[in-house]
């Protein structure tokens, strides 16, 4: 089984960090974590791809896309800061 933090960019990790890992299944399957818990499990083709631009990526790209693939994505209430209205004049 391999976990979803690349060793070398750990000091990165930090920063760019939503709480997202994967581990690898015998089989092929990839099971993707959010603060520990199984969040999705992506099987055949879905899990190739997935690892191919894990691996292409940087730390951040990987938990931007292990956000949208479980769906724990912009849920549509985001804002800029300037709109909300404590900071509207």
């Amino acid at each position: 089984m391999s976990t979803g933090i690349p060793s070398s960019e750990s000091a990165d990790a930090d920063a760019d960090d939503l709480g997202f890992t994967f581990r690898t299944r015998k089989g092929g399957d990839v099971e993707v974590l959010h603060r520990g818990r199984l969040a999705s499990t992506l099987r055949g083709a879905d899990a190739i791809d997935f690892l191919n631009e894990v691996e292409a990526g940087t730390h951040a790209d990987g938990q931007q896309l292990m956000a949208r693939l479980t769906g724990n994505y912009k849920r549509g209430n985001e804002r800029k800061a300037s709109q909300h209205p404590r900071n509207r004049r």
